[in-house]
Parts: structure tokens; C-alpha cells; sequence
């Protein structure tokens, strides 16, 4: 199982590269977040997929009985998970204040700081 789920991180990571290097702005965000996704499955794979119990310690006992799962690749993933969303949240905020002022969602033609037309700084003084 761990060999699919390798394969599909692997499609995660080049459907994002492929969203990434697009013009349009919302493809680019979208990139970003199945970058995020396949990232967070890559940590969870890292955590092996096992069926095994909880890492419960029972009364008595100084460490868990038997086979048990890691917790940490699950709280890194929830820890990725939030502050993968927050940051989403500004980019999308970003993106639209960006086509309220430019009035454009290709990022090629978002050029406020170097316009068309304009002479190029020289190259040596």
C-alpha cells in the first residue's frame, strides 16, 4: 500500500509544479495547496500505514504493549494542515487585492512595478 500511496504523492507534486508554473494567478494558488496536500501525505506515509492500536500506555505498565502507531507523523500533519489553510486564506486575500488593483489574473501582465513602455534602468553607471 505504501508504494501507491508514494505514486500519489508523486502525482500531487507534479500536478502541482505543472498548476505552479501556469499564468493564471488561481492556478498557481491552487498549486500551492495540492503542493500542501502532498506534503501532508508524504508526512502521514512517513508514519507508516499500519492497522495497529493506539499508543495507549495500560494501568501499570511503563510502555505500550504490542505493535502500536506513531502518533507524531499525525500531529505534524494536523499542525501542516492549519497553518497550510491560513496561509491559503492570505494568498487568496492577496489575490484579490492584487486583481482589484491591477485588474488582471495573468501574471504576466501584472506589472506595476517594471510598466511597458517604460526605458530599462542602465546597466552599469
Amino acid at each position: 500500500m505504501e508504494p501507491v500511496v508514494a505514486l500519489l504523492v508523486g502525482l500531487f507534486v507534479a500536478v502541482a509544479a505543472y498548476l505552479m508554473l501556469s499564468r493564471a494567478l488561481v492556478r498557481v494558488l491552487l498549486g500551492v495547496v495540492v503542493l500542501g496536500n502532498a506534503v501532508n501525505l508524504l508526512i502521514f506515509v512517513s508514519g507508516r500505514l499500519t492497522s495497529a492500536a493506539p499508543p495507549i500506555v495500560p494501568k501499570g505498565e511503563a510502555t505500550p504493549v504490542g505493535y502500536f502507531a506513531n502518533p507524531l507523523p499525525q500531529a505534524l500533519i494536523l499542525t501542516a494542515i492549519v497553518i497550510g489553510f491560513a496561509m491559503f486564506a492570505f494568498l487568496i486575500v492577496l489575490a484579490l487585492r492584487a486583481y482589484q488593483e491591477m485588474h488582471a489574473d495573468d501574471t504576466d501582465q501584472m506589472r506595476l512595478a517594471e510598466p511597458d513602455g517604460e526605458p530599462n534602468p542602465p546597466l552599469e553607471y
